[in-house]
Formats: structure tokens, C-alpha cells, sequence
């Protein structure tokens, strides 16, 4: 047997990657000039640099400025992703290229008491494998396959649709007040942004879409219909939602909500001293999903298809905190420490719920011409052991963007240990080079594998689950991604993964438990 090295690896898939994008089927060919075209287009107009996208899950990606028609604002973005899937060798098509666009257009006015925006988006997506879903607990065999089956099995498919249409009024009792009606996205753990940019860009990397974002990796979002009130008194932010979310994600038509509702109500305080800054929230969600679907857990399918708990709700609380704190030293870098956990507690279907989770990383930045940063972390989600009882343990993530915490999205916060390294590496102002290496394992070696992102459809339920097969270990991953600005306007990603799968990739894919994960991607903002 050939041992597998990083340097096999490259020498090994890194053509196959780029075979795929260039030259697998006409739909990845045709992306491909499209993108060459709009880079030629755009490259010329340099626009003023604005803030980041927190939407977008990039370390740095830059922004257009909104253009000015009269009293109003226009702006938008269109996103061209190519994604190439080698997914663990399973009995259907595990190895395909497809491509999908996202194009948005807002326009809106903002006033001194009140402001509104509509946004449309139009999603679609090109080539989706039609032969990668295996049958038993291989199922789909990556993400290609899922969007496939999510819009009618279609490999080619489109929408238009609001996804934003809100009113902000601001301005009482404080001119930081805001109330948001309407449709709007949220993203949890980002209802502050600290003045410490290292605070800062942990909150946008490490804490926000945790648990509750717009999933905005995948070619359509998840947008919510509801009311967002934030109210600031001294140093302190009081942020409530309550709100459904839409249909979207992996299926194309977003216009429809689900049966599904939450509240989340949090308060963040900075916190800190003049060598050093920190950041503490504390938050409580309470979440409903109303559909009458089996739900993915580690029970018998008899037990949970049934027909008395496809017709019981689950009814989830979740407590939890984050803090942050960055120190900075005179001599010996910038280092900083992320602590954030959460307890949850309900019901879940004729079960009882009650599980957690927790994460705890540190990270140092010692300075040079490279502007390195180097992170360590460790997370627990907590599992479910005994399959038969009347009580129900895996953490549940509830409405997230996954692919924030799993770049190779394989994997998600349920059930799920992850020993973590982080590398970043900022040359220039352009460029951010970033490489993550992962130890992955289940918590419980009795519940299952799981992947997913919460709910997008009625149909579906959001999570699917894998047998383990007794087993804990789910494999090595690493990975490494360039995100470059081209202009202010325009964003260039390369990513690339590659997992040596372990004792549970082996028993459901006997064939071959490795996984190799690559996409192009262009943003153009206007």
C-alpha cells in the first residue's frame, strides 16, 4: 500500500483539481470564459474600498462603494463558483465539477429616522451531477448531488426572488437604536463590532453564524421574515429577533417561509483595559420546527418515522456566552484568547433534549513582513450515546452557515470533536493565504455522522445522518485557500482540502474513506 503524504497529495489531486475545472463539461468551460470576461471587464475600475461583507466568508474580501441614483442607493455583487468534488468512493458518480452564480441588485434610501432596502436575488445553478446519490447510508455523494435532488432533479436550474425587503426605523430614545420590520438577513454573535481589529475579525471568523446566519456559501441564502429591535445603553448592545426563516440555501426559490420559528435575545459588553480589549456576549435562542417530517437523529427509522413523532415539534432552548480578549505586548506579539459555549434543554419530538457545546482557541500574532497569525482550538458537541431511551443529546446547531467552521463542509458542531491549527498569512493588503489542519471525531461512537446546515425546505429536514459503525474517528483534513483582491471591486478564491478518512469513512465507504474538496471562485461587487 502507497503511504499518502501532503506532497503525494499535491502531486496527486491538485492536477486532478484543476483537470475538472478546465476541461470535465461544457458548463465548467463556459463559466470559466464567463469569468475570464468579467475580469478583463472590471480589472480597470478601481472604487473606493468600503467595510467588509460579513456575509461573505472570506478573512478580508473588499467591497464596492453603493452608487447614488438621486435619494436612492443601488448596489450588488454576482459570485461564479466552480466547484470540483472527489468525495469518498461510493457506489454512484463521487467524482463531478459543476458551477453556480449568485447575482443580487439592492436598492434603498436612508434618511436620518428611517431606512429601507429590497434586494433581489438570482440564484442558479449549472451542470449538478445527476448519478452521484447512492443508495442505503451513502446517499448523496457531496453537494453537487444535493442541489440536484433539493430543485426537482434538475442538473440546471434558476430563481428570482426578494430577499430582502425591510424598513429600519432609528433614532429613538437613542440615535444607535435600530428596528428592523420586514425581511432581512441575521447573523448571530455579530450585533457589535469591536474597535480592536483583532477582536474584530475574530467575531467575523470565529463566533458570528454559529448557530444562526444565512448559510451564504451555498449558491441561494436563507433570509428571515420578522422584527429585529437593537437598543444601546452606556457600553451595552440589547439585540432581539424574532423571526421565520425562508426556503433557500440549496434550493433555488427562496419566496416561501417555513414552518419553522426562533427568538434570540443577547447582550454584549466590550470590555478590556488600555493594553488590552476584550468582548463578552451572553445569548438565549428559543427555536421551533412545526414540520411533520422524520427527523434525523440516532434512533431506529421505526421510532422516528412514526407517524405520533413526525406530528410532535421539537421545542429547543439554547443559553450560552462567547468572550473574547486580545493582550497586547511590547515585545512579544499580539496574542488572543476566544472562549464560547452553549447549553441547550426542550424537547425533541416525544423525546427530552438536553445537550452542549463548547469551543476554546488561542491564537498569536507575532509580527513581520508576512503579518502571520497562528491559531490553535479545540471543540466538543455533545452526542447522543443510548439510542433507545426518552432522551435526546446531540447538540443541535439549528439555523447556521456551517462552512464558517468546516471549510470542507463534511461536518458540522453535532456529535463532533475538532482538535484544530490555523495559519494565516497576510503579504499585502491583497492577498491572505490561510491553511487549517483538523482531528476530527465523533463524540459518541452510538449517534451518527452528521451534515447539514438547519432547514431550507419543507420537504426536507436540514440534517442528514450517517451510521458510525461503531467507530469514532472521522480523518485528517487539510486544506489551504488564497483570497486575492484583484480591485476594490473584485475578489479571486482558490481553495483546496484534502481528508485521509478514518474508522467511520470506512465503514460506510469501504471503497475508499479519502475525500478530496477544490473550488475557483469570483466575487464583482458594484
Amino acid at each position: 500500500m502507497t503511504k499518502v503524504t501532503a506532497n503525494h497529495v499535491c502531486a496527486d489531486h491538485i492536477p486532478y483539481v484543476v483537470y475538472t475545472f478546465l476541461f470535465r463539461n461544457h458548463a465548467m468551460k463556459t463559466a470559466i470564459i464567463v469569468a475570464l470576461a468579467m475580469c478583463l471587464a472590471v480589472g480597470g475600475f478601481a472604487q473606493a474600498p468600503a467595510a467588509p461583507d460579513a456575509n461573505n466568508p472570506k478573512p478580508a474580501a473588499s467591497a464596492a462603494t453603493p452608487r447614488t441614483i438621486g435619494p436612492f442607493t443601488f448596489s450588488g455583487s454576482w459570485r461564479l463558483r466552480m466547484e470540483a468534488w472527489d468525495w469518498f468512493d461510493g457506489n454512484a458518480n463521487d467524482s463531478y465539477t459543476f458551477a453556480h452564480t449568485t447575482l443580487r441588485f439592492a436598492l434603498g434610501q436612508q434618511t436620518r429616522n428611517l431606512d429601507w432596502q429590497v434586494e433581489a436575488t438570482v440564484p442558479a445553478v449549472l451542470g449538478a451531477p445527476d448519478d452521484a446519490v447512492a443508495p442505503g447510508a451513502q446517499g448523496q455523494l457531496g453537494l453537487g448531488s444535493t442541489y440536484f435532488v433539493s430543485n426537482g432533479n434538475e442538473r440546471n436550474s434558476a430563481s428570482i426572488y426578494l430577499s430582502k425587503a425591510f424598513l429600519r426605523f432609528k433614532g429613538f430614545g437613542n440615535e444607535q437604536n435600530r428596528l428592523t420590520l420586514g425581511r432581512f438577513e441575521f447573523i448571530e454573535g455579530t450585533e457589535t463590532a469591536p474597535k480592536d481589529k483583532t477582536l474584530a475579525a475574530l467575531k467575523t471568523m470565529r463566533i458570528a453564524h454559529r448557530l444562526i446566519g444565512p448559510f451564504s456559501f451555498a449558491a441561494n441564502t436563507r433570509s428571515n421574515d420578522g422584527v429585529n429591535l437593537a437598543l444601546n445603553t452606556g457600553k451595552a448592545n440589547f439585540t432581539f429577533v424574532a423571526a421565520r426563516p425562508t426556503r433557500g440555501v440549496f434550493q433555488m426559490d427562496g419566496w416561501g417561509e417555513l414552518d419553522v420559528a426562533y427568538a434570540y435575545g443577547a447582550m454584549s459588553i466590550p470590555t478590556g483595559t488600555a493594553k488590552s480589549a476584550g468582548d463578552f456576549r451572553v445569548f438565549a435562542i428559543g427555536y421551533g420546527d412545526e414540520r411533520p417530517l422524520t427527523k434525523t437523529d440516532n434512533r431506529p427509522l421505526p421510532a422516528r418515522s412514526s407517524a405520533l413523532d413526525r406530528n410532535s415539534d421539537i421545542r429547543i432552548g439554547t443559553v450560552g456566552t462567547h468572550y473574547l480578549h486580545a493582550f497586547n505586548t511590547a515585545n512579544a506579539g499580539k496574542w488572543d484568547l476566544l472562549l464560547w459555549g452553549a447549553g441547550q434543554f426542550g424537547s425533541w419530538g416525544l423525546q427530552d433534549h438536553r445537550a452542549a457545546a463548547a469551543a476554546a482557541e488561542v491564537g498569536f500574532q507575532p509580527g513581520g513582513k508576512l503579518n502571520p497569525w497562528l491559531r490553535v482550538g479545540f471543540f466538543h458537541g455533545t452526542g447522543d450515546g443510548t439510542a433507545n431511551d426518552d432522551e435526546h443529546n446531540t447538540f443541535f446547531q439549528m439555523l447556521p452557515t456551517p462552512r464558517w467552521y468546516a471549510r470542507f463542509p463534511f461536518y458540522n458542531f453535532q456529535n463532533n470533536q475538532d482538535l484544530s491549527a490555523t495559519l494565516i498569512l497576510r503579504p499585502t493588503t491583497k492577498l491572505t493565504l490561510r491553511s487549517e489542519g483538523h482531528a476530527l471525531r465523533l463524540s459518541s461512537r452510538n449517534d451518527f455522522w452528521y451534515q447539514g446546515g438547519g432547514a431550507f425546505q419543507p420537504r426536507t429536514f436540514g440534517y442528514v445522518g450517517r451510521p458510525s459503525g461503531g467507530n469514532r474517528g472521522l480523518g485528517n483534513l487539510w486544506d489551504i485557500s488564497a483570497d486575492f483582491n484583484v480591485t476594490p471591486s473584485l475578489t479571486v478564491t482558490g481553495y483546496f482540502a484534502n481528508l485521509w478518512g478514518k474508522g467511520v469513512m470506512k465503514s460506510v465507504y469501504p471503497n475508499g474513506p479519502d475525500a478530496r474538496f477544490g473550488y475557483l471562485e469570483f466575487v464583482y461587487r458594484f
